[in-house]
């Protein structure tokens, strides 16, 4: 077996990180053949993942960015028996089909959101349908956002969407800066759900689609639903697992 696989972002925070774990692990009797070590911010993850989507790795994320909501604190006394019990969670990313005004079709996968964003100073103007359902005949916003429960505390959680808890199966669509209805508050959906987002006027109201960070531009009609075939593996400290961080901004928001 081999020793796990660093990758870290380029500044200076990360590669000092990166420089005290070579260290550690070169002296210590880690061995994890199938680990990847991404030293980073939530963002430096995200892209990680992407890059490595078919690998069947594991992944232990070091945060050296600001938030970390993916990632473990770095501990220099604990690293190796940290890397060493780390806890798994799994999850699928969200796949999003756009079909642009010169009928192209762009495909992306997102692990936090799918944002629909208008494009210029006029407002959105969309359709939403679960399935062969409507949930909405006609949205005029700044767009509207379908998240994951991973990334339901990341940018959903910015435009007041709801906290999903990583285990519900449930995918959650949020309106941005809602004009009519000005009371939609967005839905929360199976995530075996197919959800269709159509830009009813693509001429006058354009709009870009945008996976994670990802963006396509001059949408006419966007796709999204589970990816249940990619899976990425993530590891977490025993305290700090995600599920248990996703519960505390829970909390913080029921008591805020």
């Amino acid at each position: 077996m081999s020793k796990p696989h660093i990758i870290s972002d380029k500044n200076k925070k990360s590669l000092k990180f990166k420089n005290l774990l070579i260290k550690k692990i070169k002296f210590s009797n880690l061995k994890k053949k199938n680990l990847i070590i991404v030293i980073g911010g939530d963002g430096f993850m995200l892209q990680t993942l992407k890059k490595n989507k078919n690998s069947n790795k594991h992944f232990y994320g070091i945060n050296s960015g600001n938030y970390g909501f993916l990632m473990n604190k770095f501990s220099s006394k604990d690293i190796i028996k940290n890397l060493s019990k780390a806890n798994l969670v799994t999850i699928s990313p969200l796949e999003m089909v756009v079909k642009t005004r010169n009928n192209q079709i762009r495909r992306s996968i997102a692990i936090n959101e799918v944002s629909v964003l208008r494009q210029s100073r006029q407002a959105a103007s969309l359709s939403i349908k679960q399935g062969s359902r409507k949930i909405i005949k006609k949205l005029v916003s700044d767009g509207v956002l379908v998240s994951t429960p991973a990334g339901s505390t990341a940018y959903n959680l910015s435009v007041h969407g709801p906290i999903l808890s990583l285990n519900s199966k449930k995918l959650s669509i949020s309106p941005i800066s809602a004009f009519r209805p000005r009371r939609w508050k967005g839905k929360i959906v199976n995530d075996k759900t197919k959800i269709v987002i159509t830009n009813l006027n693509p001429t006058k109201r354009p709009i870009s689609s945008v996976a994670d960070n990802l963006e396509v531009r001059n949408a006419k009609s966007i796709t999204i639903k589970t990816n249940n075939k990619i899976k990425f593996n993530l590891l977490y400290d025993k305290n700090r697992s995600l599920q248990k961080k996703i519960k505390i901004e829970q909390i913080r928001r029921e008591t805020s």
